[in-house]
Formats: structure tokens, C-alpha cells, sequence
């Protein structure tokens, strides 16, 4: 049975919701502090909203937040750590657990060795590193949280995807008036600006098959309308939607994310037809398309061969990422277990650089090896099983239901997870609020299709939304 409306979050605060799914890409990915200050706010206070509904028995947690008790044990372990990173620790403790960490601190400036000192190295780094934790974790609560009904999960998938479009019109737009320059939309960065495309179209390409029907036409009057709804219904809007998306990926003339993106295709297209115990022609035929139009006809008129051209000159010897990244491994290597502290790269990492590399970098330009480098062994295993849950969630999801909408969800989290772990080898997207922020969603998207209410009585059409959403 499905919640009763009393129930359910207000109306207000989804809206809100969706308000700051389109408004953090805009102002550079909300990588400035006021940006992003902004942006914290309107978590805790959603939050808060949400809180104080719950205690005044307004809402009800839900099948979703309630099936995904594994993951979020795993983010709440995550918030202990970072914040207890910060916690001052008897020196000779921090010497046995951490010698670099003691010796660092020994070495600050101070008089006389340190009674007590943290185990993170820069203090200021790490609160914004923890604040940053705390929103992101609370970001994936709310969309658990919110996202209760078919309508309010495909008003927020949209939502999503109108961002990603708006963010590709303008950037191809940028681009085009300007030869020779990649697009970029609003974020600084072109790696940022695929990355937050990468995950807009999964979302998009999930909302496609979820507007899937299976119906096979018997004769020509069924084909000829069936292909007339095609044509004239929302799919086809939402298609032309992706292949903008698709023209402005291309256009960003980014490497990685351009490789990320097509090999999340194939690897989820192969994995959702695998996995699918109802894999229909359609959705065959649909995955087929998609493959071959964007990469062949997009790519071929909008550039994909000078981003395979900037592929075949890439060298070790045109690259400094490598010795970027051989210096993080290094770091990594001198606080192994807990890491330096979440927000200390920039300040830590100078120690083990070299000639080699003449700017020194403020992210490491592979997300793995940063966290590992600021969390240590202890931190990344708990990022690795947040991520690892959610993967596994959506997968479960593909297998176990049959709902098309659920399909999809699945669908666009295996995408969307898979093309940002293929783009965090060489990028640093999760280190840019947006797209974090846009990364858990995906994230809760896999929990979101595995447990959100079934149907009890199922229409002749299986995608129809509920008529009773909160108001």
C-alpha cells in the first residue's frame, strides 16, 4: 500500500529540493566559497524542515530510507571518522598510530613538542572538508527521504536532466562562438563540466527506458500509432534532450570524460541486458541506438575525432598527472592508515614534490589516490563501500524487479556510478560540490529503484504515476 498523503514530505520542501538540484552546477559548479555556503544552507535547512516534520509525526521515514540502513551506516562511520580526525590525541598516542602525523606536528613551529595534537594536518582544511562530508551525506538522505512516490522520483530524474541541458546549450553555444575553445558551461573546468554531463545523460538514458512500455504492435494501425506517440510524446523530447547533452560532452573536447561516458554506456547496456530477467526488444533495440547515434552520427559532426585526436598525442611526456600522481602515492605512503586529514592536500602534499612538477597542484587529479592520501586505508574502505552498496543495489535492482521505472533507475545509477569511477582515474570531479552533490544522487538512485513502494494492483500500463502525491 502506498503512504497515505498525510505522510509524506510537503510539497514546499520537495520543491526546494528540486530548486537546489538546479542551482548548484550554476555558479562554478559551486566550487566558491559563497556558492557553496549557500548551498550548505539549503541542505541543513531542509534538513531541519524534514526533522521537525518527523518528530511532529508528519512524515514517515519509507520503504527507501528504511531498505537502505547498510549504506547508511556506512556514511554515519564516514562522518565519525572525518570529524573525529580532528579530535586532539595524546601525542604518544598519535606517535604509535600515526608517527608521520606526530612528527609533522613536532616539526609545526612549536616551542616544545605538542601534549595533544589531531590527526589531521591542517585544521581549517579539515573543518571545510567535514562540513562538506555532513552536507553530501544529508544531500543523500533527503533524496532518500523526498523521493517517495513514481512522481516526485521522475520529476526529480527531469529535473536533473534539464539541468544537464541547459548546461550543454550553453556551453555548445560558448563553444561555437568561440572556435577552438572547448565547452565548459558555468563550471571552470571542462573535465568538471563532462563529468556533471556524464551523470545528467545516465539519469536521462535511465528515464528512457523507464518511459518503455513493451508493447509489441500486432498490425500496422498499432505500429503506425505507436510510432506516431514516438515521434510526438515525451520520449522523443527527452531523446533530443540527451543528444544535445551528447553534442556538448563532445564539445568539452575532454578526454576522459568523453572515454567514461561511452564505456559507462556499453558496460551498463551490457549489464542491463544481462541482468534483465524481461529484456525487451525495445530496450535492445533502444541501448543499439543509443550507441550508434551519438557516437557515430553526434560525434561525427561535432568533433568526437579531435577528442580521439587529443587522445593519440597524450604522452608521459606532455602529462604531468603521473608525476602528480607518483608524488600523492608517496604522501599516501607516509600516513597510510589514517591519512593526513580530509582537506590537507593542498597543504601536505608540497613535502613531497619535486622539480618535475613546477606549479604545485591544489587536487591531485585522481580522486582515488586524494582520499587515500587525506583518509588513508581507514577512509577510502569506507567511501569504497558506500559506493560499492550503492553498485550493488542498483544491480540488485536490474535483476529483481520488473517495473520498468525501476529498470530505468537502475539503469541510469550503474551509468552514472561507472562513468565518474572511469573519470575519477585522471579528474578530480568529486572534489567540485556539484558534482558530489550530483554523484550521491546517482548513488541514491540504486537504493531508490531496489525498494521504493511496489504496486499491489498493476495498470495494463506499468509506467502510469500515482494520482494521490503530496501536495
Amino acid at each position: 500500500m502506498s503512504r497515505s498523503r498525510e505522510r509524506r514530505a510537503p510539497i514546499v520542501a520537495f520543491v526546494a529540493y528540486l530548486l537546489l538540484i538546479l542551482w548548484l552546477p550554476l555558479p562554478f559548479g559551486s566550487n566558491r566559497p559563497v556558492a557553496w555556503g549557500v548551498a550548505e544552507l539549503w541542505v541543513f535547512a531542509l534538513t531541519i524542515a524534514w526533522l521537525g516534520q518527523y518528530v511532529r509525526g508528519r512524515v514517515d521515514p519509507g520503504p527507501v530510507l528504511r531498505g537502505a540502513w547498510p549504506v547508511l551506516l556506512c556514511l554515519s562511520l564516514w562522518l565519525a571518522y572525518v570529524w573525529l580526525q580532528r579530535l586532539p590525541l595524546p601525542i604518544d598516542w598519535l606517535a604509535a598510530i600515526s608517527p608521520e602525523t606526530a612528527r609533522a606536528h613536532a616539526l609545526a613551529g612549536h616551542p616544545e613538542t605538542p601534549a595533544f595534537a589531531p590527526l589531521m594536518l591542517d585544521l581549517h582544511g579539515g573543518l571545510h572538508g567535514a562540513f562538506k562530508s555532513t552536507t553530501y551525506v544529508l544531500f543523500f538522505i533527503l533524496t532518500l527521504a523526498l523521493l517517495e512516490t513514481r512522481r516526485r522520483i521522475r520529476i526529480a530524474a527531469y529535473t536533473l536532466v534539464i539541468s544537464g541541458l541547459v548546461q550543454a546549450v550553453y556551453g555548445g553555444i560558448s563553444a561555437l562562438d568561440m572556435p577552438g575553445e572547448p565547452a565548459h558551461g558555468t563550471f571552470v573546468n571542462r573535465n568538471h563540466f563532462a563529468g556533471y554531463l556524464e551523470m545528467c545523460l545516465a539519469v536521462g538514458l535511465g528515464m528512457l527506458i523507464a518511459n518503455l512500455t513493451g508493447r509489441k504492435a500486432h498490425n500496422l494501425q498499432q505500429f503506425l500509432r505507436d510510432a506516431a506517440e514516438l515521434i510526438l510524446g515525451p520520449r522523443m523530447r527527452l531523446r533530443l534532450a540527451l543528444v544535445c547533452m551528447v553534442i556538448g560532452l563532445v564539445l568539452s573536447r575532454s578526454r576522459m570524460g568523453n572515454t567514461a561516458f561511452f564505456a559507462s554506456l556499453l558496460v551498463a547496456g551490457v549489464i542491463g541486458l544481462a541482468f534483465s530477467r524481461r529484456a525487451t526488444r525495445s530496450m535492445m533495440i533502444l541501448i543499439a541506438s543509443l550507441i550508434v547515434i551519438d557516437i557515430v552520427i553526434v560525434g561525427t559532426y561535432f568533433g568526437a575525432s579531435q577528442v580521439v585526436e587529443r587522445i593519440e598525442k597524450t604522452t608521459l611526456a606532455t602529462e604531468d598527472r603521473p608525476d602528480v600522481a607518483a608524488h600523492t602515492l608517496e604522501m599516501w605512503k607516509a600516513f597510510p592508515v589514517f591519512g593526513s586529514g580530509l582537506g590537507s592536500y593542498h597543504v601536505v602534499y608540497p613535502r613531497f614534490t619535486g622539480p618535475e612538477v613546477p606549479i604545485t597542484p591544489t587536487h591531485a587529479h585522481n580522486d582515488y589516490l586524494q582520499f587515500l592520501a587525506e583518509t588513508g586505508a581507514v577512509g577510502i574502505l569506507l567511501l569504497g563501500a558506500v559506493v560499492g552498496l550503492s553498485l550493488f543495489a542498483a544491480l540488485r535492482a536490474q535483476y529483481l524487479r520488473s517495473d520498468f521505472l525501476a529498470r530505468g533507475l537502475a539503469f541510469g545509477a550503474v551509468m552514472g556510478i561507472t562513468a565518474i569511477l572511469i573519470h575519477s582515474t585522471t579528474d578530480f570531479n568529486l572534489q567540485i560540490p556539484s558534482n558530489a552533490m550530483t554523484f550521491m544522487f546517482v548513488l541514491a538512485l540504486g537504493w531508490i529503484a531496489l525498494n521504493f513502494e511496489r504496486r499491489k494492483h498493476s495498470s495494463s500500463r506499468d509506467l502510469r504515476d500515482d494520482d494521490d502525491d503530496a501536495g
